[in-house]
């Protein structure tokens, strides 16, 4: 699972500033690939117990695989060809190969893919590419899945949707979680301060961090949840289900702007459950 929350703070020399402008497919996925391959060793510190060396977590709240069968009952996974987008340390995959299950573990960092080779890749293929251009012939995957990978963190989502349909074959499901778009109107605090609205659920203007040159390092794009249902009808599928994960009582952390309290209030985390008819 890739998520990091980026918390807006005032310029400084040695830190990006954090603006809010327009940032297209190319600028995106560079700075997306520079970010993840900077932080990628902390990254893996900070959330590497929580995300477990072989567990399917859909997003900060913890909702399991095990028990959310997404994907479908973990029995019937075994012999599925499955593609993960924004693998990271490849967790997720390793817990399908767990199952049975051929996973190819996709990320654009070449620093992440690394993590996964540091962990263990024993029946998890590995591909450094990206989502948008995925280098598989029509038709591989029995399934696909991404959690907080990609879809976030992409000018052109419908790209990457039409891609995934390309190499699913016929009745493949493809199941994404991303930051809940209604996050995107709270600030991105954990603490009370994080719980009034601060601005326009309905502006999608990307958030980035750019260095003293203007150069985004960072970014992330705001879907409305509307805008979401529209990509994926777009992208040539059909949706089937919408998850938005309650805080559970176990679940003590704060993971950037997610906490028990606010999860306790508003959903952080929506995922999309699309078949491919």
């Amino acid at each position: 699972m890739n998520t990091r929350e980026p918390i807006i703070q005032e310029h400084e020399a040695s830190e990006p500033e954090a603006t809010r402008r327009d940032a297209g497919v190319i600028e995106t996925s560079r700075a997306s690939r520079g970010w993840w391959d900077r932080n990628a060793d902390d990254y893996q510190v900070e959330h590497g117990t929580f995300l477990g060396d072989d567990r399917f977590v859909w997003g900060p709240e913890g909702l399991d695989e095990v028990e959310a069968e997404l994907l479908g009952p973990p029995e019937e996974l075994a012999g599925k060809d499955v593609l993960e987008i924004g693998a990271g340390a490849a967790q997720c995959s390793r817990w399908l190969a767990g199952q049975g299950a051929r996973p190819v573990a996709l990320d654009l960092s070449h620093r992440q893919l690394q993590h996964a080779l540091r962990i263990g890749s024993k029946g998890v293929g590995l591909v450094e590419a990206d989502a948008g251009a995925l280098p598989f012939a029509d038709g591989s995957f029995d399934l696909a899945c991404s959690a907080y990978g990609a879809l976030p963190f992409v000018a052109d989502p419908v790209k990457v949707l039409r891609e995934v349909r390309r190499v699913l074959r016929p009745g493949g499901r493809f199941v994404f979680s991303v930051t809940h778009p209604i996050r995107w109107a709270f600030p991105d605090e954990p603490g009370p301060e994080g719980l009034s609205v601060a601005a326009s659920y309905f502006d999608r203007t990307p958030y980035v961090e750019q260095d003293e040159a203007g150069r985004a390092v960072y970014v992330e794009h705001h879907r409305t949840v509307g805008d979401r249902v529209r990509d994926v009808v777009a992208g040539g599928f059909r949706l089937i289900d919408l998850v938005e994960p309650e805080w559970p009582a176990w679940n003590s952390q704060e993971w950037g702007g997610w906490s028990p309290l606010r999860g306790n209030l508003i959903p952080g985390t929506a995922i999309f459950v699309c078949v491919r008819d």
